[in-house]
């Protein structure tokens, strides 16, 4: 009975300080990853831990604590290969630590960013990650910074200096798949625009006219369709723009879901990809891998971003209660231009 209930006794942080012969305040700090622990004790408390097969009781920390350990996750209905780079980059991060996701989409976010708010806060985060279109809500960080609940932001475009930032240059990145199009000849070039409440829709916009600038051609602004990063008005735009005489010799949209569903437009039209009509993305999503020819895109690292705006929530976090430093509060994440088989030199 005795050796039963000493396997089935559940292991305390007391009994992991005994054995590794330390106190129990610094076995908290060792498995919390908490500075001015040295590299030696560190281990042993560690290797006792594992000894013990112990693992943190999370809602005991949280009332000690009082913290609740929870950072939000909070966006508005990008493309679903978008949402499943983002939740796994966050949840990468999070991965063995005491830190769990609580996902919050929301829709219409331009015209309800006080409602957003107000879930944020009634949720009881620790800290949240705003996605666009919320990181660029100015109503929405005031109303944060006024409730002291921290927040990082992926890819804003606008009053760079609040909160943590993740960032890809969108200009540049929209320039360089722009002058893709016209270093392989192009000039009569569509353009399907993203969900205007998105500021790197404009971003994006004002690199693909600086590439036209680049090669002193004229961006034609009747091949300017609207869009919202959705497949079913990125084809509608498309077929649109393909209903154009002359046609467009090549389209552009603002994200990979609508250059499918452009390059399922061109089909429909009895059209070939590449042969009749040039097709490019943006984003590098899984869907622009597995279509057919594969897509032409720029990659936006979503997942790295992501994973580096919750490794920088955490750490302020951690610096807000003592137990770490403060952490830079940007990070600028690279792009890169993938050329592949959906586009080519106009006929």
């Amino acid at each position: 009975m005795s050796r039963r209930a000493a396997i089935s006794k559940r292991s305390t942080i007391i009994d992991v300080a005994d054995l590794a012969g330390v106190s129990i305040k610094t076995v908290s700090r060792a498995l919390n990853d908490a500075p001015h622990v040295n590299a030696e004790t560190r281990k042993r408390i560690k290797d006792a831990a594992a000894a013990l097969d112990y693992h943190p009781n999370i809602a005991a920390q949280s009332l000690i604590a009082r913290r609740s350990y929870l950072i939000g996750l909070t966006y508005e209905r990008p493309s679903p290969s978008y949402v499943v780079e983002l939740q796994n980059g966050a949840l990468a991060r999070l991965e063995n630590s005491r830190y769990r996701l609580v996902v919050l989409p929301f829709r219409d976010v331009a015209n309800r960013p006080t409602e957003l708010g107000s879930l944020l806060l009634r949720a009881g985060l620790d800290g949240v990650i705003l996605a666009p279109p919320a990181c660029d809500q100015h109503e929405l960080l005031s109303m944060l910074d006024r409730q002291k609940l921290p927040y990082a932001r992926i890819t804003p475009h606008r009053e760079m200096d609040r909160g943590i930032v993740t960032v890809i240059d969108d200009i540049e990145a929209g320039r360089a798949i722009a002058r893709h199009l016209l270093e392989l000849g192009h000039r009569r070039i569509g353009i399907v625009m993203g969900d205007p409440s998105h500021a790197a829709s404009a971003a994006r916009m004002k690199g693909y006219r600086l590439a036209f600038v680049d090669f002193d051609a004229e961006l034609n602004d009747e091949l300017i369709a609207s869009g919202d990063f959705t497949y079913d008005v990125g084809y509608a735009s498309a077929a649109k723009l393909l209903h154009q005489s002359p046609r467009p010799t090549a389209i552009l949209a603002q994200n990979d879901d609508m250059a499918v569903a452009a390059m399922a437009a061109v089909r429909d039209l009895g059209l070939s990809v590449p042969g009749d009509v040039s097709v490019a993305g943006f984003d590098n999503s899984e869907v622009s891998r597995t279509t057919w020819p594969q897509l032409t895109t720029v990659r936006q690292p979503v997942n790295e971003m992501a994973w580096d705006a919750v490794d920088r929530l955490i750490a302020m976090l951690d610096a807000n209660s003592g137990e770490q430093a403060s952490p830079p509060l940007r990070g600028d994440h690279p792009y890169e231009l993938i050329v592949r088989a959906s586009t080519a030199a106009p006929r």
